[in-house]
């Protein structure tokens, strides 16, 4: 196992990479979508109900020349680039929503995934969702009433339309036509997905990089008149089943498979573990599940961490593992605070039953 934090894209910065270093991690999974608000010191805890914000990405594509000079910058801190999570809804709403500009899309996300073979990342998260991560709202529910994230389905409407030029909670087109997203069945959705994958796949294979996708969250099977692909194991799992490219994988977020209903997630981890199916992992936890979940500090919630790092460990997993959320903390720099905690009681688990 290797210990890794994720930095949204205002963080790639020298003190962050220190920072990173100081907590002992030593791989980083990067955001290039500049989405999460509150520049160096950013917060999942606003309201994003109305969306992420604007990208400003369009025609602007990870160049070879920048992703090596970034990963010239993380790897004098003695850090490892070990993936990018999320591609930038510029560059893909269309072959989310199937446009009219998908083929020429999709044309430029392979040329990107050759750049990031070249660059020697081995992994690229993606989520394959027109409403993306929505419905979240802010409040005082983690211990000690820090700051986290809920969800309450009785408080939001979960069928409220996605407005024209967004996708993914995020806007691509700030001047598009008043009206919403047509309605997309989960046929349609599947069928979307497999396109993507048969055009994806066959370059991840020639170029090393493993394509990994992450659950629905909240895991629910329709939101904002949408069907959402993984928002139960049995559908997640369905993934493998559209190919078996090596290039296929998961990003197995923890604490979103344990918001669904039903299933045994020790069970999922142990499988996959196993296989190698698992690109890399989000190590978080939550107490409760759909309709009504909050996520916690990462040992308080209803996952059992430390059974979760013995199957990691008694399978050999040799990927990263990341906190990709957690509870804001009382003090001057909150996200820091909270992330500095979840690496810190990471660590000391793993050291301890490396040495059991």
């Amino acid at each position: 196992m290797k210990l890794g934090l994720g930095l949204y894209k205002s963080l790639l910065n020298d003190a962050n990479f220190r920072f990173a270093k100081q907590c002992g991690a030593t791989h980083l999974v990067v955001q290039l979508v500049d989405y999460v608000k509150g520049g160096d010191n950013p917060t999942l805890t606003q309201i994003y109900l109305n969306g992420w914000g604007l990208t400003t990405a369009q025609g602007k594509f990870w160049e070879l020349e920048e992703l090596l000079s970034l990963k010239k910058q993380i790897e004098s801190h003695g850090l490892t680039w070990a993936a990018i999570e999320n591609f930038d809804p510029a560059h893909w709403h269309d072959v989310l929503l199937d446009g009219p500009k998908k083929h020429q899309q999709i044309e430029e996300l392979k040329r990107m995934l050759r750049n990031i073979g070249k660059a020697g990342i081995p992994v690229m998260g993606y989520y394959f969702s027109l409403a993306g991560v929505w419905g979240w709202t802010p409040a005082p529910a983690g211990r000690g009433e820090a700051m986290s994230v809920v969800f309450d389905q009785e408080k939001i409407n979960v069928q409220r339309p996605i407005s024209n030029g967004m996708v993914w909670n995020m806007t691509y087109d700030a001047e598009a036509e008043t009206g919403s997203v047509a309605t997309v069945s989960r046929e349609e959705m599947w069928q979307r997905l497999q396109w993507f994958l048969s055009e994806m796949l066959p370059i991840a294979e020639e170029c090393g990089v493993r394509l990994v996708a992450h659950p629905d969250d909240p895991p629910l099977p329709e939101m904002r008149g949408t069907a959402r692909l993984f928002h139960s194991f049995e559908e997640y799992e369905k993934l493998l089943a559209l190919s078996n490219s090596p290039a296929n994988g998961f990003e197995f977020c923890m604490g979103t498979l344990q918001e669904m209903p039903d299933g045994d997630l020790y069970a999922l981890l142990d499988r996959h573990s196993e296989a190698g199916n698992i690109g890399y992992i989000h190590f978080r936890n939550v107490v409760g599940k759909v309709p009504n979940y909050r996520e916690a500090f990462v040992d308080e919630g209803d996952i059992d961490m430390v059974r979760a790092l013995r199957i990691l460990k008694k399978n050999n997993y040799d990927g990263v593992i990341i906190p990709d959320h957690t509870p804001e903390m009382s003090c001057a720099a909150p996200w820091h605070a909270g992330k500095a905690f979840a690496l810190g009681y990471m660590r000391g688990v793993m050291q301890s039953i490396e040495r059991e």
